[in-house]
């Protein structure tokens, strides 16, 4: 079965190695999208290793991180979605996307989409989104897909330290 959801400008669907990776390195090579996704760039190299990481979340746990297309140009601009690690305080609805993508109401796009799936398709019970403290336009998108900040931690699943403002939202259909 192959998962693809639509929303008005964009396509969600499982990480392809072969169509995505371009895109993805790019995404990670920068240093200023990557300030709140790890820290600092990727070589190629890593960022191949982060790819199949998400690729094999899919594998584990059968649903993952989406790569998102927008539909106007077929471009990879970056991904959002359902993820779960070994260590992560609950299951996430995260979102990462390539600097020129932003500003663009783009997150809030897929992120809904990705809230909707985890909780009409995978029939999760709650979500929550890891934010760093100084990472404003997360926070802004959290609470607009109506997730509300819970606490502030210092750890991120034993892999990433600093502070960090954990959001959430329940199902409202349970």
């Amino acid at each position: 079965m192959t998962i693809l959801i639509e929303t008005e400008r964009l396509i969600l669907r499982p990480l392809n190695a072969e169509e995505d990776f371009e895109g993805w390195a790019e995404m990670m090579a920068d240093a200023q999208t990557m300030k709140y996704m790890g820290g600092k760039p990727l070589s190629r190299a890593h960022a191949w290793r982060g790819m199949a990481t998400m690729i094999g979340h899919w594998q584990i746990r059968g649903y993952g991180m989406f790569a998102v297309e927008e539909k106007s140009s077929g471009d990879f601009i970056g991904r959002v979605g359902p993820w779960y690690p070994e260590g992560w305080e609950d299951r996430e609805v995260g979102w990462g996307l390539n600097r020129k993508s932003w500003g663009k109401g783009y997150a809030t796009e897929a992120g809904r989409a990705s809230i909707d799936y985890a909780f009409n398709v995978l029939g999760w019970q709650r979500v929550i989104h890891n934010i760093d403290v100084s990472n404003t336009g997360s926070m802004v998108v959290a609470e607009r897909l109506g997730s509300k900040r819970l606490k502030k931690v210092n750890n991120v699943g034993g892999v990433f330290d600093g502070e960090f403002y954990i959001y959430g939202q329940d199902n409202p259909n349970t």
